[in-house]
């Protein structure tokens, strides 16, 4: 492996870490109603755990509520049981015999506080995630042999700012969630 594979791979691992942490964010509700929250309900279809995504499709009605149109119908009993289930949304769930309607209450400050506390949670999550993958990286650097003290201290330099851009990026989607949180 070479310095400049090593900081490829760097820089798309915490690529990939960064687009995570704000998949993540999207997943939090800020008290309207989005299809990306629905991302990780997970349906029983046919005795396995399938994506709601792909047994429904999903659009606003409006601000707070969510249409969820089955493409198979006979599975509308189990979506509205996995969309129940899912209390991390604290949507009510409505069956009308061909669609499902899924209203996202308003949020109180309260529940408002908690979540952006949980985002904060995500977001450091995401950043241990990136730190990670710098001392991984530093240590793939350190076992390179046959390579000058001098390259590997200024890929250590690029290491460094390739982390603290990541790290920038996941504290500016934090940042915008916690406004789009805390907006009344």
């Amino acid at each position: 492996m070479t310095i400049n594979e090593v900081l490829a791979d760097a820089k798309e691992k915490m690529a990939l870490a960064l687009e995570v942490a704000k998949d993540d964010f999207g997943t939090v509700t800020a008290g309207r109603a989005n299809p990306a929250l629905f991302q990780r309900v997970h349906v029983d279809y046919y005795g396995s755990p399938t994506p709601l995504v792909q047994l429904a499709t999903l659009q606003n009605q409006d601000a707070r509520t969510l249409l969820i149109t089955p493409f198979d119908k006979s599975a509308l009993k189990e979506i509205e049981k996995a969309l129940v289930a899912a209390s991390h949304l604290g949507a009510t769930v409505g069956n009308d015999g061909s669609v499902i309607r899924a209203t996202i209450p308003e949020l109180t400050q309260d529940r408002r506080k908690d979540f952006v506390k949980l985002v904060k949670d995500k977001a450091e999550a995401a950043r241990v995630v990136v730190r990670n993958l710098r001392r991984t990286s530093r240590d793939e650097l350190d076992k390179l042999e046959g390579v000058g003290d001098d390259e590997i201290a200024r890929a250590e330099k690029e290491l460094d700012a390739l982390t603290k851009t990541h790290i920038d990026g996941i504290d500016a989607a934090l940042k915008h969630k916690e406004a789009e949180l805390l907006e009344v």
